[in-house]
């Protein structure tokens, strides 16, 4: 079957599923995809803690970060259910585990896909969050809640950033420090870049995931109809 009869099919799929939710679920699908966004990107290395782990993919969930980038060496990547309140459900999740150099790995595979690598981290050379151009897509990096990012991360970043703080204490909680970085840099984007959206094939793929995971037994639904079809 031709990529272009894949797509036929999948959108008779699409239209037949639509029977099976309600017009107000069809429609909150829609005006959530529509705030999807893949130009910031958001890369997690070696947490250890599910509370923080299911805080971080909530918070990207709901400032509309569709990718999150997982990397796993000293620690399994756990989440929370009810912290995590089903976020991960929406997400497209990327896992780096059980291989060596999986840091260099994951940085390397963003930058092909021309990401500019951001370490969050407070160092000298570090620029505040507020100071950063977003001009290009960015992938925001943070790091285990003791130790940070890893020497290998911090050395393949393009950029240093850290959020200016005004009291005692030297850091956020690493939930803090995504829900801050995101929260400034969704509205900046939204802003500045006119191409920040999802395209209409990315849109049609995850509306097609989605309507498959808001319907009950939505598999023997696709497969019936399929069979039906011959498709």
């Amino acid at each position: 079957m031709s990529a272009k009869e894949n797509s036929f099919s999948k959108e008779k799929i699409i239209n037949y599923l639509t029977d099976f939710i309600s017009v107000e679920r069809q429609n909150r699908l829609l005006q959530v995809l529509n705030q999807r966004t893949r130009y910031l990107t958001v890369v997690i290395e070696d947490l250890f803690q599910t509370q923080n782990i299911s805080a971080v993919l909530r918070t990207c969930e709901c400032f509309g970060i569709q990718d999150v980038h997982i990397i796993e060496k000293d620690y399994d990547f756990q989440i929370h259910k009810a912290i995590s309140m089903g976020a991960n459900k929406w997400l497209t999740l990327y896992n780096y585990k059980n291989e060596p150099n999986n840091t260099v790995k994951c940085i390397q595979q963003l930058k092909n896909k021309g990401y500019w690598i951001i370490a969050t981290v407070p160092t000298p050379d570090s620029v505040s969050i507020y100071d950063i151009p977003l001009d290009r897509p960015s992938a925001f990096c943070f790091g285990t809640e003791l130790t940070g990012l890893s020497e290998e991360c911090i050395a393949m970043a393009d950029q240093r950033v850290t959020i200016p703080m005004h009291g005692f204490t030297e850091s956020f909680n690493i939930s803090n420090s995504v829900a801050i970085i995101l929260a400034h840099c969704v509205k900046k984007m939204k802003a500045e870049i006119s191409n920040w959206e999802l395209s209409q094939d990315e849109k049609n793929d995850l509306y097609f995931e989605w309507l498959q995971k808001s319907i009950k037994e939505s598999d023997f639904i696709i497969r019936d109809y399929k069979k039906r079809h011959n498709l």
